[in-house]
C-alpha cells in the first residue's frame, strides 16, 4: 500500500462525519471487530463451519431466494463468476450464443472479455445512449439473441434506472424475440423505491437474477444467482468446474446474512435521503460560484449518484484528504478524471447510515471548506 493511500485511510478513518459511505476506509482489525460482533437472527453459531457449499452457504442460498421470490439461489464467491454462468446456461438453453447488452454494462466494462473469452458468448448493443434500452431498440436489434442482459440499476452513466413501465415494456419485446431476460441485479436491493415495487415483483420479471452482498449490504464479498430450480442446479455444476465450490466461505456469509437481516431494510430510508443529499450538493456548488458542477442524476435514483466538478482529480482527492485530516470530515472519497473533456472529474456518492445524520446545512459547511481546500491545492 502506497504512503499517499496509508494517509488516506488514517485520515477517513479519523473522520467524525462522513457523507459518502465505503469499504474501502477498513482496516483488517475493523474487520475481525465487525465479524466478531454479527450474529444473525435464526443463525446457530454453535454448528459446524461450512463445507464446499453446505451449512451456512445453503442457509444463505434459501434467505435470498425468499428475499428475491425465487425458486432457488446459489452462492458464488464473485459476481463476475456468476453471470459468466448464469449467461452460459442459457446459451445452451435457448441454443444462442448472442446477449444483447449495454456497451457501459459490467459485462464489457468490468470483466475483461470473459464472455467472449471463456464462454465463446457475443454481444450485441441495442442502445449506446447513457441508459437502459427501450422495448423499440430491443424490438430493432437485426440479430437474434438468446438473452436480453439489463443491469439494474445501470452503474457506469449514473446508477439509472427506467420507469416501472420502460422496464416491463423492454421485457416484453424480449419475450416477443423468444429472448430470456437476466438482469445483472448487483445493486437491485437498493431499486424498489424507485420502482415502486417489492424485490419479487422486481425479480419476477426475469428469467434469472444475480445479486452482490457486498454492493448494497456491506459483506465482505460474495454473490448469489437466482432463478428457477433447474437452472440453479446447473449454475451449481458449473460453479463446481469454474473453481467458485470453495472449501471455506462461513465469514463472507456470516456478513452477507447480517446485510439481508439489517442493511436490506434501511436502503428505502438511504435512498429517500440520498435525494436531499444531492440537493444540497447542488445548491451548494451553486451558491459557491462553481463554474460548472454537476449531480447526476439531479435526482438520484438510487442511494447512489454521481458529482462531477472542472478540476483535476488529483487536486479534488488532495483536498477532500485534507477535508478529513484538518477537519475530520470526509465528504468525497475517489475521483475519477475521464480525459474528454480534460480537467473535469467526477466522484460516486453512496449514502448509507452516516450520512442520515447529515443535514442540507451540513452539506453546505462541509462543500464551502471542501471548495476552500480546492483552491488552495491548485494555487500551490
Amino acid at each position: 500500500m502506497t504512503d499517499d493511500r496509508l494517509r488516506r485511510l488514517a485520515a477517513y478513518r479519523a473522520a467524525r462525519r462522513t457523507l459518502s459511505g465505503g469499504q474501502n476506509a477498513t482496516t483488517v482489525a475493523d474487520g475481525l471487530r465487525k465479524l466478531t460482533d454479527i450474529a444473525p437472527e435464526g443463525v446457530d453459531l454453535d454448528q459446524p463451519v461450512d463445507f464446499y457449499g453446505n451449512g451456512l452457504v445453503e442457509e444463505l442460498e434459501r434467505r435470498t431466494a425468499v428475499a428475491l421470490g425465487t425458486q432457488d439461489a446459489a452462492y458464488f464467491p464473485t459476481g463476475t463468476m456468476a453471470q459468466q454462468i448464469a449467461l452460459r446456461c442459457w446459451a445452451g438453453r435457448t441454443g444462442n450464443t448472442t446477449v444483447a447488452s449495454h456497451p457501459l454494462h459490467h459485462l464489457e466494462v468490468h470483466e475483461g472479455d470473459a464472455y467472449a473469452a471463456v464462454s465463446g458468448l457475443r454481444a450485441v448493443h441495442p442502445t449506446t445512449e447513457p441508459r437502459l434500452p427501450t422495448a423499440a431498440e430491443v424490438t430493432a436489434v437485426r440479430d437474434p439473441f438468446g438473452t436480453l442482459m439489463l443491469e439494474l440499476p445501470l452503474r457506469e452513466p449514473g446508477f439509472v434506472l427506467p420507469t416501472w413501465d420502460e422496464l416491463t415494456a423492454t421485457v416484453a419485446a424480449a419475450r416477443e424475440r423468444d429472448a430470456v431476460v437476466h438482469v445483472d441485479g448487483a445493486r437491485l436491493w437498493e431499486t424498489t423505491e424507485h420502482f415502486r415495487a417489492s424485490l419479487p415483483e422486481i425479480a419476477g420479471l426475469a428469467d434469472s437474477v444475480y445479486v452482490s452482498f457486498y454492493k448494497s449490504l456491506g459483506a465482505v464479498s460474495g454473490a448469489a444467482l437466482a432463478g428457477p430450480t433447474t437452472l440453479i442446479e446447473e449454475a451449481k455444476a458449473w460453479r463446481h468446474r469454474y473453481g467458485g465450490q470453495l472449501f471455506q466461505q462461513w465469514p463472507a456469509v456470516l456478513t452477507a446474512l447480517h446485510g439481508l437481516e439489517h442493511e436490506l431494510p434501511r436502503l428505502p430510508e438511504y435512498t429517500a435521503h440520498a435525494k436531499s443529499v444531492a440537493a444540497a450538493l447542488s445548491a451548494a456548488f451553486t451558491g459557491a460560484g462553481v463554474p460548472w458542477h454537476r449531480v447526476h442524476p439531479a435526482v438520484p435514483h438510487t442511494h447512489q449518484f454521481q458529482v462531477w466538478l472542472p478540476y483535476p482529480a488529483e487536486v479534488l482527492l488532495e483536498a477532500g484528504t485534507r477535508l478529513a485530516e484538518e477537519q475530520r470530515i470526509a465528504l468525497f472519497r475517489f475521483w475519477t478524471e475521464p480525459g474528454t473533456p480534460p480537467g473535469i472529474s467526477y466522484t460516486e456518492v453512496t449514502v448509507a447510515a452516516e450520512a442520515l445524520k447529515w443535514s442540507p446545512a451540513d452539506v453546505t459547511e462541509a462543500v464551502e471548506e471542501f471548495l476552500t481546500l480546492v483552491r488552495k491545492v491548485s494555487e500551490a
